[in-house]
């Protein structure tokens, strides 16, 4: 028989276009724009919003802080197309923000950074002191101290003292801002200031609100402590929602989530009278330093000053989602073109198939290191890892194909080092175990840089060193349980890092059953 004939083109081509459906299914399915109501429209501006001046190359631990007027003034002409008003955190280095604000028609609430250090606590007050007085018809408010009493930098008598000292100097109201909780276990806070500042943090609670619900528990603790603290103000100083980051029980960050909040909330505050303020104007990277992902993403603007489509007209989760299906089908046509020629049926259809997964684990993978890499360390481990499944799938893709040329020689040279890539891709497992079942609160879940290891390995085991194999899949499978009852088991992120996990100790496992 001809060697043509024995190319099985049917179930070939039949694999192929299911594997280009996945792919288009699976990267339009992230990224299809969702149509919600607007929050925030030419003729309709909401009421305040956070704003620090920081680029995204730039953040407060840089001393001394040098700001820049124009990034400042361009923001500034940014926002006044959408709110009304903004709020800001600290004193250093934004002198000129007040005259940029009345060039904008822009009112402020400004805030003095209250710490543990006296000379500089001084310093921010008076600071705020002196331009609510020099700029009255811009200033509105003051807020003495942001989440202080969080921190536990100071306690609420020194508190109380310094809101008295602001109060006894300037015309505007006075506040202090803190999570609401705070507020109920400092309750002797309150007669000191005008109105009562509130934050208001679904996804941060400790007992999370999803999306589902995040807008019925903030209306709840909004009308407690309009009951509780009346007949003074409350203003809700920050509310929002990441739009991206790692899931916390049912509560997910993502664009779409994040506009769902913003809007209804928008609404809600409108429809009851309340006064409020959104966090926050810009995604703001440095956050991501000591927050994780998650931090980094409450922008209503990314930090390249573009729309999100979090206030207004359709917003997607992933907005350069064509890019990453282009990349996937240059992906799943190379793993086409690695593999080569298939001589069975079997193969015929898993070598697309195989081509179709890598190309979407491998791109989720992609987006997620973009999504949270911080430093070199993480970007130098994430590339580790591509090229890992970068390796994985080549020697799984020429395995189905006929080795002919010199696709012989690259399957040999990586058949005789596929158990050291088994170990390395459990080695990876099992520190991204360990982060998650002990540290997991600012990690994201890597599900997707190991799915293909587990899968390629699972299904075709191979000879691997079996101490160090044996050490890794207990140490694996040691953390799924006490991971996901950290996570709780209403975490579908949680429950996919931990099928993961376990397709992953499975394949460590059957390698230790491969006779030498």
């Amino acid at each position: 028989m001809p060697a043509t004939a024995r190319f099985p083109l049917l179930p070939y081509l039949l694999a192929c276009l299911l594997g280009l459906l996945a792919l288009c299914g699976f990267w339009y399915g992230l990224g299809q724009p969702v149509i919600l109501p607007d929050a925030a429209t030419p003729t309709h501006k909401l009421q305040c919003a956070s704003y620090t001046p920081f680029d995204k190359d730039q953040s407060p631990f840089d001393q001394p802080f040098k700001p820049r007027l124009a990034r400042m003034d361009a923001d500034l002409a940014l926002l006044s197309t959408r709110f009304e008003c903004i709020r800001t955190y600290s004193m250093t280095g934004l002198e000129a923000l007040p005259e940029l604000a009345r060039k904008h028609g822009l009112k402020m609430m400004i805030g003095a950074w209250v710490n543990s250090n006296p000379v500089d606590t001084e310093k921010e007050v008076d600071a705020l002191i002196a331009s609510a007085n020099a700029n009255a018809d811009v200033v509105t408010a003051v807020i003495v101290g942001n989440e202080a009493l969080l921190r536990k930098e100071v306690t609420a008598a020194q508190l109380v003292k310094l809101i008295h000292k602001v109060k006894a100097h300037v015309k505007q109201p006075v506040t202090y801002a803190d999570v609401w909780e705070f507020w109920l276990s400092h309750p002797q806070v309150a007669p000191a200031v005008d109105f009562l500042t509130i934050h208001l943090l679904p996804y941060w609670e400790d007992d999370p609100a999803g999306i589902d619900a995040a807008i019925e528990h903030v209306a709840q603790i909004r009308q407690t402590f309009g009951n509780r603290f009346a007949p003074k103000d409350i203003l809700i100083g920050e509310t929002g929602w990441p739009s991206e980051g790692r899931q916390r029980e049912t509560a997910l960050p993502s664009r779409v989530n994040e506009a769902r909040f913003i809007r209804g909330f928008v609404n809600l505050a409108e429809q009851n009278g309340w006064h409020y303020n959104l966090i926050e104007a810009f995604d703001q990277p440095w956050k991501r330093g000591s927050e994780g992902a998650v931090g980094g993403y409450w922008g209503l603007f990314d930090a390249d000053r573009q729309d999100k489509g979090i206030l207004a007209g359709p917003v997607s989760n992933l907005p350069f989602w064509p890019q990453w299906l282009a990349f996937a089908a240059v992906l799943f046509g190379a793993t086409l073109l690695v593999g080569g020629r298939v001589r069975t049926p079997r193969a015929a259809l898993l070598l697309p198939l195989l081509g179709a997964l890598a190309a979407c684990s491998i791109g989720a993978w992609g987006e997620l290191a973009r999504v949270t890499s911080r430093f070199a360390g993480e970007w130098i481990w994430a590339g580790l890892l591509l090229g890992l499944n970068l390796l994985v799938l080549s020697h799984a893709a020429l395995a189905l194909g006929d080795r002919s040329g010199w696709r012989h020689g690259v399957f040999a040279w990586l058949e005789h080092r596929a158990g050291w890539l088994l170990a390395a891709a459990g080695f990876a497992g099992a520190v991204m175990m360990l982060e998650l079942a002990l540290d997991p609160r600012y990690r994201s879940f890597p599900s997707a840089a190991l799915l293909l290891p587990a899968l390629a390995f699972l299904l075709r085991p191979v000879r691997a060193p079996r101490g160090e194999i044996a050490l890794l899949a207990f140490i694996i499978g040691a953390g799924i349980v006490p991971q996901l009852y950290r996570e709780g088991l209403q975490n579908p992120q949680a429950w996919g890092w931990a099928a993961v996990s376990l397709l992953m100790v499975a394949a460590l496992w059957r390698s230790l059953r491969v006779r030498r």
